[in-house]
């Protein structure tokens, strides 16, 4: 058992290896690298093909980033509902970018949170505190997603959660129950700075 234990740990840290030499911006992929995560799969229920397709998605988003030459959006993904965020000065680079992922295969549900804000707006948005910057966006995910790891009910391995320049936190994923949900989202709201909490949540046991 403990080979078989070793040997699981082991390929999983060389996919998330593999993965993450081709990732050129914050993407949330669905990889077995520890032992909590291959455990908290039990709990998850969902089966390798499905996790598969997500990691698919995924990639194929960030091949369109790639080719884009920029890392100004995130994204997160859970049973092919694909979430994407970001900020865009350029309109020409908005504008492909959202027809290059809306030409992604596979995506049951996309939601669209990327705005364009000119360069200009963006600097005098941040100066007042309408916006915040890159940075401030990551660690208010970081922030949130380390709540929801250490709530009593809640099962972390089910959501996703990015933040993006408004200050606003989306909470992906699956709940087992109306409980679960109303905790999650009490969880993610509940950090400095955050000014808008958006569902993204099915319930369903």
């Amino acid at each position: 058992m403990r080979r078989l234990w070793a040997g699981l740990i082991a390929g999983a840290a060389l996919v998330a290896a593999l993965l993450a030499a081709m990732v050129p911006a914050r993407a949330q992929f669905d990889i077995l690298t520890a032992p909590k995560t291959l455990i908290d799969r039990a709990i998850e229920a969902r089966s390798l093909a499905d996790i598969k397709r997500d990691n698919e998605i995924v990639l194929a988003v960030n091949k369109v980033m790639a080719d884009l030459g920029t890392i100004k959006a995130s994204t997160a993904i859970y049973e092919q509902r694909l979430l994407v965020t970001g900020v865009f000065e350029d309109k020409a680079t908005y504008d492909r970018f959202e027809q290059g992922v809306r030409a992604v295969k596979g995506v049951k549900r996309l939601y669209w949170h990327v705005a364009y804000v000119p360069k200009a707006d963006l600097e005098a948005r941040q100066k007042a505190g309408t916006m915040i910057d890159w940075p401030a966006a990551l660690a208010m995910e970081t922030k949130g997603t380390g709540r929801l790891i250490g709530t009593a009910g809640v099962a972390d391995v089910n959501f996703r959660i990015v933040a993006d320049a408004f200050a606003t936190i989306y909470v992906l994923g699956r709940a087992r129950s109306p409980d679960e949900r109303d905790k999650a989202l009490a969880r993610a709201k509940d950090g400095d700075g955050v000014k808008k909490v958006v569902n993204y949540i099915d319930v369903r046991p």
